[in-house]
């Protein structure tokens, strides 16, 4: 059996940076985020091959990143806004 392994870094070109009210957050493409609906979808069907296992993994291993990432990033705005809120009344 032959090992497929899909690092999330090969999926670098998929990320961007989008605005959420005044949050900027890490996001995936249009493209990305469909192609993952798809495979969940076929997952949910039990239709999976090897590779879109891998695939759907590397995905979710990104999610996982910048689900943290966009957690800290408004923590820490968050943070900032009441030490200015305190510090300007």
């Amino acid at each position: 059996m032959v090992s497929i392994l899909n690092k999330p870094s090969s999926l670098i070109h998929e990320i961007c940076i989008e605005k959420v009210d005044r949050w900027k957050l890490f996001k995936f493409s249009e493209s990305l985020q469909q192609r993952m609906e798809q495979l969940l979808e076929k997952k949910k069907a039990d239709r999976l091959m090897a590779e879109e296992v891998a695939e759907l993994d590397a995905i979710g291993e990104l999610e996982r990143i910048f689900t943290h990432i966009n957690a800290m990033m408004v923590a820490q705005n968050v943070t900032q806004r009441s030490d200015d809120i305190e510090r300007f009344g």
